[in-house]
């Protein structure tokens, strides 16, 4: 199992996108996850950046370090986003894998702090991770921020 990010291994970027997409995605924002992987891979710009979980040849995990994952709250940056398990590859700790490689990334970006926002009840906080504020969606609707230091 390794981690790859998106712009080390090009020839999996239209599977990668894919993957995104369909985890992610809607019938109609296809090219809009193509087009922000295609600059993520291109910049050299720290961010935003797509990571990779690899089974040999198979994507069994995917997250993203974004800029910006939610509109109301730009002041916070960077963003951990699109953390996904394939089924088959859940309770087997890659998740906290996942998590733990975006802090240390993050990190060698020179980020103090990553957050991100979800609807799930538990599961970061198994990691470490504090429920610190709430902000306002795109819908109106409140959504839990999250967030965790770089440095241990």
């Amino acid at each position: 199992m390794e981690i790859k990010a998106l712009h080390e291994v090009p020839e999996r970027f239209d599977e990668a996108v894919d993957v995104f997409w369909g985890e992610w995605g809607g019938e109609d924002n296809y090219a809009f996850y193509r087009d922000c992987m295609e600059h993520s891979s291109t910049t050299s710009a720290d961010l935003p950046r797509f990571y990779l979980a690899l089974d040999g040849e198979k994507i069994v995990g995917t997250y993203a370090l974004l800029r910006n994952d939610l509109n109301s709250r730009q002041d916070l940056c960077p963003w951990l986003a699109c953390l996904y398990i394939d089924p088959a590859y859940r309770g087997k700790g890659l998740g906290a894998k996942l998590l733990e490689d975006g802090l240390n990334r993050t990190n060698e970006k020179g980020y103090d702090t990553l957050y991100l926002t979800t609807d799930l009840e538990g599961y970061y906080e198994k990691y470490g991770w504090k429920h610190t504020t709430d902000a306002i969606g795109l819908g109106g609707g409140s959504i839990k921020v999250y967030e965790k230091a770089t440095k241990r």
